[in-house]
């Protein structure tokens, strides 16, 4: 498995609308179109239940003009943040 392997389409969503990305419209089936204001870029998303193809998700990342290590970074430092949260919350 890559380093983008397990993504949902909930993931991506949350992600991309950090990077600056905004819903457009709705399209054909279970697809849609996102815009990033800042680079004047479309894309299209399924939005099908299960993980995303890894393939798939950097073809949208590429279009979206987002760097793949921003995603990746924004993971790993969610991720330390929430583990350093647990870490102060546990009662001894």
């Amino acid at each position: 498995m890559g380093a983008l392997a397990g993504f949902r389409y909930r993931d991506l969503i949350k992600r991309l609308k950090a990077l600056g990305m905004e819903f457009h419209r709705q399209a054909a089936g279970s697809h849609e179109i996102w815009f990033n204001p800042n680079l004047n870029r479309y894309t299209t998303i399924s939005n099908h239940p299960g993980n995303m193809p890894e393939g798939t998700l950097r073809a949208i990342l590429k279009d979206a003009v987002a760097a793949v290590q921003d995603v990746l970074d924004s993971i790993c430092h969610t991720s330390f943040r929430s583990n350093k949260l647990s870490r102060w919350s546990k009662t001894d």
